[in-house]
């Protein structure tokens, strides 16, 4: 792979990972500052960002597995079933532990997915208990306490409902990842996410249709917050982590990927000014060194595979 390539395929994963985890701190200031509703801003996030993707589809690469995709009634079952139970419901969990809590926190829990996966496949007996596993776990389960409880066993640092949504957005992450699998086997990423996003948007309409909102009584710094969470925060930054993956494998791609939470955490910490302590901190890092570990391993991974995460 020359030079230039692998360059634009580090710009492009570092870009979309940055992007990706700002967004959620937005949103945080969405939800606070403005009253935006949990439901509206998922199902316009999800409808928007799933048309642009199919756009992408069609004027860059096989446009008839757009229509092709719904052909096959077996596919497309599964397709619902992933739009409906991946999707919609890792983006929903995800914002509601954030409007909860905070980006950081929300973030960092939903990437215990990989750690539910390794456990979900153990049980299956689809792979074995390996030392790096421990301390995989370890770091995990070391780093969920510690940010959670700040090094106090007495009480929580972290609001309940966001720790409840944030791990139901971890296993719906974990569930989103594992149930893509065969379906990006057979059809391009765009059109299989793009696809789901306007599906689960289109499913959570009728709880909140989005064009029920006071958009003349929003500020334009509200509406600005609101474009970057839907263009640059959801379609640009999956748009670019997939195209990382033309000049970067998938170790390389995952493992600047861990620059999401990080940037979560430091947006949280020095944009909205949320306080974190030192064992919150420390937390932190356990579950960054545990994502680390994880992109490390070696192991057969399929691209397609990888860029149906986040």
């Amino acid at each position: 792979m020359d030079r230039p390539a692998r360059r634009k395929g580090l710009f492009l994963v570092i870009t979309g990972a940055v992007l990706w985890g700002i967004s959620g701190t937005v949103a945080k200031k969405l939800f606070q500052h403005y009253a935006i509703e949990v439901d509206w801003l998922v199902t316009t996030r999800l409808l928007i960002a799933g048309i642009l993707l199919l756009t992408v589809q069609f004027f860059t690469k096989d446009r008839s597995q757009i229509t092709r995709v719904w052909k096959n009634r077996r596919v497309a079952i599964k397709l619902v079933i992933f739009a409906l139970f991946g999707t919609l419901a890792v983006q929903y969990t995800y914002m509601a532990s954030i409007q909860h809590g905070n980006a950081a926190v929300a973030t960092l829990l939903q990437y215990l997915a990989p750690v539910m996966i390794i456990i979900y496949l153990i049980l299956r007996k689809q792979t074995v208990f390996t030392v790096q596993d421990l301390v995989t776990v370890s770091l995990a389960l070391v780093g969920c306490f510690l940010l959670l409880t700040n090094g106090s066993v007495s009480q929580l640092s972290v609001p309940m409902p966001a720790i409840v949504w944030g791990v139901l957005s971890g296993v719906t992450l974990a569930f989103y990842t594992v149930y893509a699998v065969p379906l990006l086997k057979q059809y391009d990423s765009l059109v299989i996410v793009g696809w789901a996003m306007i599906i689960g948007g289109a499913a959570l309409s009728f709880i909140h249709p989005p064009w029920q909102a006071d958009f003349a009584g929003m500020p334009l710094e509200a509406c600005l917050y609101l474009v970057f969470v839907i263009i640059f925060g959801t379609m640009l930054a999956f748009w670019f982590y997939i195209e990382s993956l033309q000049s970067l494998s998938p170790k390389e791609t995952s493992l600047v990927g861990s620059l999401e939470p990080l940037a979560a955490v430091l947006t949280t910490v020095l944009w909205l000014k949320e306080p974190f302590g030192i064992f919150q901190w420390i937390g932190t890092s356990c579950i960054i060194g545990m994502i680390l570990l994880l992109a490390l391993k070696k192991a057969p991974t399929n691209q397609k595979t990888n860029a149906a995460v986040s």
